[in-house]
């Protein structure tokens, strides 16, 4: 705080110095105004108005509204333009004194079309609304809209995302959860909804999971890959924004209800949807909108996994475990939104804005394990044959298990603001409060372990697939392997709970200086932001009884799972019938004391993360030219609190010794940025921009969590001493709008991160004069390089004979090329795809519209180990999707769509592995899902 406040003192007596230099012209008065389709239904952000002779150009904002001061009496000429709009020119005359208000209403360019259809319903006037604002932009963007959203089968904001040039997204089990900009990992990207960022409510990570918020709340999504000073600067791939409704989007009153039903085709189950969403204006001036979604998932997954790959002397190569999964998953996503919108003079705006997001998994995953002990005794390029025999060494072990828990995430977000405009001065205010949580209450493990040796327990099993994705076993005595009499070995019950909250506070100064052919604004700012995060977990290993024995799994713990998994994975063990026991015979149970005071001594942490950030900024603009620029400085404090386990032997038994860390630092970083735009004409827009970011490291990575244990050599260690990643970053962007909706554009960016973070593998490290061999932990690399290209076509084919004039064409591909040195070896950066395309075709005639897209994702590193033997990659993935919506009654509309057309699975691989090749890791099948539906807009 003793930084960044005379900084921000210093930038704000700054702007006001310069505002005093410019002589402000005389008698200057206000042209104010707003820019709305022609049939009244909405206005339209991002439009282009200019004062010809002054050569002064704003945007509309979201509201439709605009806005110029110090505007010298006289005729001036007023044109507005809009994508997929007929441009607009109107004469002007300012008096010498008064405001002088003006209202555009903009037709289609499509002369041939209503002009309500094709400016604010359908694909076509949802890519024109996302082109004017991109257009418009200072800096290198794209953006999504409401409805663009809405033309997908996305099930949230993430899988939206996807379809945005230079996005890819990680998966879990089938569905979008992260984002990746440019091919870099997800924690360093920013998420703010409605301008407050937004935490995770994960433990280990910064990065937000975007499944937790459903797309239907959401009015547009912008993805800025450029920063300029006023922005927070922690994001390195993009800082994603996400808009809910204002009752100002619209000039006239919504509401609109949709239900919708979903079949997955793997667990034959049927899945309800169902959202509302409406827009009031109590009075011309103030207004109140929102928004409700509800969505419950059923649905499947199968799986298989391999690990620890060897390969004999006669060359049989195999896995030392293998396991088959089975997943049963139910996801409830409940979601609500409202705003309040208030304008009580024509000077000042005031808003708030409130979104509460509860998603819910309830999981039972049913697991059938093999370890090998013994090397196999025969097979082939495709199969491996085990025998247990005599002695430990040689033995088959089956573990049957089931894992049975509800994992909830809340996220909850409230901003309150405003603006305040007077004569050449704009002042902007914002509270806001965040909190996230991720809550797995009495989570219960349950495991079933059954070892088989020689005599009558001998068995042999036959791995056949073993050089493809999905291998398969068979046993020798089946009777022997599923007779139940696998012994309970133990019962885990775990309670976690994450939290992580952010109060923020900002307030931005910006003055007006008209030029003799253009404007310049000088803006200062400050912003703070408070934010806490902890984890709290308990947890409880029971692996005996006080009396007796443990039962067997036949004891009245079977269930069938019929055909799921890719396998024969009966008999399974039931989660109610493991519940009931362990509850019936919980005081009889024998709590592992180290094992369980180890795990959730290890786990808990508390962190605390204040950034007060001041920048100073100048705008620039000529009507062609537009240069944005300045300096950001952020101040950061931390305060990390942990505990250090250290494992020793008392009596011949493991003891933990327990010492409470509590640490404190700060840091400050000086971020200059500048962005260029350059539009020579109408159609082309040029755009280069050069900027320094930064990315915090993960605040449980920084938390003083270490354990180790000095009797076998072993450690992981948190990091208080990480240093954030820090980037210069570069783009040179060109787009050409060739028809009246259409773009073509393409563009370079490259970045040099500096300090980037992994986790080292160390061995022989000397810890309190204790030698470990293996140890890990995060550490500060060198300089990670990311260079790349995009390409983007976006256009509505309206200049097509009929009935071609109703196509529209989208496509976009993302080339980059990450370099990082890890281990001594020049690698990609973990997480990152070389190349990704989305592909989108529609057709938009009367009341018919017809859409098929696809979206590519190629391989990436996921897992890098020292010497290169299993690196871990995941396999390129392309999923298609088609869908159609047709209008059978005025404001009726039915929808239906098919995701998944090829039943893409996802798979993980190893590389350079002891047996060679390219070996499994993870497969995981989720099948097709079709949706039906029906919206009413009133």
């Amino acid at each position: 705080m003793t930084v960044s406040v005379p900084m921000t003192r210093a930038l704000l007596r700054a702007a006001l110095l310069c505002s005093t230099m410019i002589a402000m012209p005389a008698m200057a008065q206000t042209l104010t105004g707003s820019v709305a389709d022609a049939s009244g239904t909405r206005t339209l952000e991002g439009a282009e108005v200019r004062i010809v002779e002054l050569n002064r150009v704003v945007e509309a904002e979201r509201d439709g509204r605009f806005r110029f001061a110090d505007v010298p009496p006289g005729s001036y000429t007023v044109r507005v333009r809009y994508v997929g709009a007929e441009p607009e020119t109107r004469s002007v005359v300012v008096p010498a004194s008064g405001t002088v208000d003006e209202h555009f209403a903009l037709r289609s360019a499509d002369l041939g079309a209503r002009d309500h259809e094709i400016l604010v319903v359908g694909l076509a006037a949802n890519q024109a609304s996302a082109l004017s604002q991109k257009r418009s932009a200072d800096g290198v963007e794209s953006v999504l809209s409401r409805d663009a959203i809405g033309q997908n089968p996305d099930q949230n904001v993430a899988e939206a995302l996807r379809r945005v040039p230079g996005v890819s997204i990680q998966d879990d089990q089938g569905e979008g959860r992260f984002v990746v900009i440019r091919g870099l990992a997800p924690q360093l990207n920013s998420v703010s909804i409605n301008g407050a960022r937004i935490p995770s409510p994960e433990s280990d990570s910064r990065a937000l999971a975007l499944d937790t918020v459903p797309s239907e709340l959401v009015e547009s999504i912008e993805v800025k890959k450029t920063l300029t000073p006023d922005m927070d600067a922690d994001t390195i791939g993009g800082a994603i924004e996400i808009k809910t409704t204002s009752a100002f989007d619209r000039k006239k009153d919504l509401f609109s209800l949709s239900a919708e039903g979903s079949y997955n085709d793997l667990r034959d189950k049927w899945s309800p949807k169902g959202s509302m969403d409406f827009s009031k204006l109590l009075t011309p001036d103030f207004g109140i909108s929102g928004g409700f979604s509800y969505y419950r998932r059923r649905f499947g997954t199968d799986g298989v996994e391999a690990a620890t790959w060897k390969s004999t002397a006669a060359g049989v190569a195999y896995p030392t475990q293998v396991d088959y999964r089975a997943y049963d998953v139910v996801r409830t996503r409940i979601a609500g939104a409202l705003s309040l919108d208030w304008r009580p003079s024509d000077t000042t705006t005031l808003y708030v804005r409130g979104i509460a997001n509860s998603f819910r998994d309830d999981e039972t995953r049913s697991r059938l394990r093999f370890n090998f002990s013994p090397a196999p005794s025969g097979g082939d390029a495709d199969s491996a044959i085990f025998t247990s025999g005599a002695g430990s060494s040689k033995r088959v072990r089956m573990r049957r298990e089931m894992k049975d828990r509800t994992e909830t995430q809340n996220v909850y977000s409230v901003t309150a603001g405003g603006k305040t405009e007077g004569g050449p001065w704009t002042v902007t205010y914002q509270g806001s409060y965040s909190y996230s949580e991720e809550v797995e209450p009495n989570r219960q493990d349950t495991v079933f372990d059954r070892r088989f040796q020689d005599g009558s327990s001998q068995l042999t099993v036959t791995l056949d697939g073993l050089d493809g994705q999905n291998p398969r076993y068979s046993v020798n005595q089946p009777s022997l392997f599923t007779d139940g009499s696998d012994p309970l070995s133990k019962i885990q019950i775990t309670d976690g709970r994450s939290r992580d909250r952010e109060t923020a506070a900002r307030l931005d100064v910006a003055r007006d200086l008209p030029l003799a052919m253009g404007t310049l604004e000088l803006k200062a700012g400050f912003r703070g932001r408070i934010r806490r995060k902890d984890y709290d977990k308990s947890f409880d290993a029971y692996d005996a009884v006080t009396s007796g024995k443990l039962p067997t799994l036949a004891q009245g713990f079977v269930r069938s799972i019929g055909d799921k998994g890719f396998v024969d994975m009966n008999p399974a063990v039931d989660p109610l019938s493991s519940r009931g026991w362990f509850n019936a015979n919980r005081t009889r149970l024998v709590r592992n004391a180290y094992d369980s005071d180890s795990n959730r001594l290890s786990a808990i942490y508390r962190v605390s993360e204040d950034i007060y950030a001041g920048y100073g900024q100048f705008r620039l603009d000529t009507g062609s030219v537009r240069v944005v620029g300045g300096v950001r400085m952020e101040h950061t404090e931390n305060q990390l609190r942990g505990n250090t386990l250290r494992t020793i032997q008392v009596s011949k038994a493991d003891t933990l010794v327990v010492t409470p860390v509590a640490i404190d630092r700060s840091y400050t970083n000086w971020l200059p940025s500048l962005n260029l735009r350059y539009a020579p004409t109408s159609k082309l827009v040029l755009r280069a921009a050069a900027t320094r970011s930064l990315v915090r490291p993960n605040l449980s990575d920084m938390a003083p969590r270490s354990q180790f244990n000095s009797v076998e050599g072993t450690g992981q260690f948190g990091n208080p001493n990480l240093k954030p990643y820090k980037s210069w970053n570069f783009d040179a962007t060109a787009e050409y709008y060739f028809a009246s909706n259409a773009l073509l554009e393409l563009t370079a960016f490259h970045k040099e991160v500096n300090d980037f973070i992994y986790n080292n593998r160390l061995s022989d490290y000397v810890y309190n004069g204790v030698t470990l061999t293996s140890v890990v932990t995060p550490q500060n690399g060198d300089t990670a390089k990311v260079t790349g290209i995009e390409a983007n076509l976006q256009a509505a084919l309206t200049f097509l004979p009929s009935p071609f004039d109703g196509l529209l064409v989208g496509g976009n591909y993302t080339y980059v090329d990450t370099r990082a040195t890890l281990y001594g070896r020049q690698l990609t950066l973990p997480g990152s795809s070389k190349h990704i395309w989305n592909a989108s075709l529609g057709y938009e005639k009367g009341p018919i519209q017809v859409r098929a897209s696809g979206t590519y994702r190629g391989r990436y590193l996921d897992e890098v180990t020292a010497t290169g033997d299993g690196d871990v990659y995941v396999a390129d993935r392309i999923l298609f999707d088609v869908g159609a919506k047709v209008l059978v009654a005025p404001g009726v509309r039915l929808t239906a769509d098919w995701i998944n057309v090829g039943n893409e699975g996802f798979d993980r691989y190893a590389t350079g592995t002891p047996a060679g090749g390219r070996r499994l890791i993870q497969h995981e099948s989720y099948g097709w899902t079709v949706k039906t539906g029906v919206k009413v807009t009133l």
